[in-house]
């Protein structure tokens, strides 16, 4: 077994869970990334993403150097990716690479033993739209739409998830977004791959659509299609949880969720010809930031940043 010696170690800060991230510095000029659970939530993670390593190898994967399963802290040691350029922004011909290697992801083989089905995540008898419908008053919190408006709405969105088709033998990552994914001149490649699951190989472009949206990229149709049954699937996805309390070991999962529901929603609604979004959201939005300010509860550099925010999605849902 070859040993290296430690020279130094730099925290990354990124992510939207507690898992601790780092750079490991080598004393010979050799480097890894090593990812930490922190919690039982990421503990778990770690393991089923280390389970992926261990079964699949390929160019769109980090190299797995290690995986050390301390019962309450596993540690997993990966291909250092330092070096490779992480959108946004996205330059001309990245999206056309990465759609040719999730053609590559979903022929992989063998598939990973036991991986779960996308069939698994999102029951028929129950999820997005249909928790909407059961307990609709987290998603009207939120002012997108009024009570009416989705009354109108729900029959047609809940149609439509209902013939999204999640069945499949492609390889799924499951959790795709630009911050698991980096570009090389020679390849593409995908990171945290816990969320890997067996299914349809267009599920991947459509959960990535409206983030890549959010990010100066195209609408939601010109990357995954105008497709109404994944876009009702999407933005169902992201109504049924944006609005429901803060997860306390990924405390910014809600706050990505509502930004990119916000992007989801008029897609579903360009894509099955709903009536327009009835509720000014931006504005009210806004207005309850200048209210923070003006009780101190942000401070003026919070306020522009977060208005910016709202102003920015408010303009890439149109």
């Amino acid at each position: 077994m070859v040993t290296r010696e430690i020279s130094g170690v730099t925290r990354i800060a990124r992510g939207y869970t507690p898992a601790e991230r780092w750079v490991v510095h080598f004393s010979d000029g050799a480097s890894a990334f090593a990812k930490v659970g922190a919690s039982p939530l990421t503990a778990g993670f770690l393991r089923d993403e280390a389970r992926v390593y261990r079964q699949l190898s390929a160019d769109f994967m980090p190299q797995l150097l290690g995986f050390e399963d301390d019962p309450e802290r596993p540690l997993l040691l990966l291909e250092d990716l330092s070096a490779a350029r992480w959108p946004p922004p996205w330059e001309p011909g990245d999206l056309e690479r990465l759609s040719a290697t999730l053609e590559r992801v979903a022929a992989s083989q063998p598939m990973p033993d036991q991986l779960p089905a996308l069939t698994d995540d999102f029951p028929r008898s129950g999820y997005g739209w249909l928790d909407v419908a059961h307990a609709p008053e987290p998603f009207l919190a939120l002012g997108l739409c009024s009570k009416q408006w989705l009354v109108r709405a729900l029959p047609r969105l809940l149609e439509a998830q209902a013939a999204a088709v999640l069945e499949g033998d492609a390889l799924v990552h499951g959790d795709l977004r630009s911050d698991n994914l980096c570009l090389f001149p020679e390849r593409v490649v995908l990171v945290d791959w816990n969320g890997a699951r067996r299914g349809n190989i267009r599920f991947n472009l459509a959960f990535l659509a409206p983030s890549v949206r959010l990010e100066g990229g195209p609408p939601p149709e010109e990357l995954a299609g105008e497709d109404p049954p994944f876009a009702a699937l999407v933005s169902g996805y992201f109504a049924g949880r944006a609005g429901l309390p803060v997860i306390p070991d990924a405390p910014k999962v809600r706050w990505i969720q509502l930004r990119q529901l916000r992007i989801a929603l008029p897609w579903a609604v360009r894509a099955l010809g709903l009536d327009t979004l009835d509720l000014p959201w931006a504005r009210t939005a806004i207005a309850g930031l200048d209210a923070e300010r003006a009780r101190g509860s942000i401070d003026e550099v919070t306020w522009r940043a977060q208005v910016d925010e709202v102003e920015s999605d408010a303009s890439a849902s149109i």
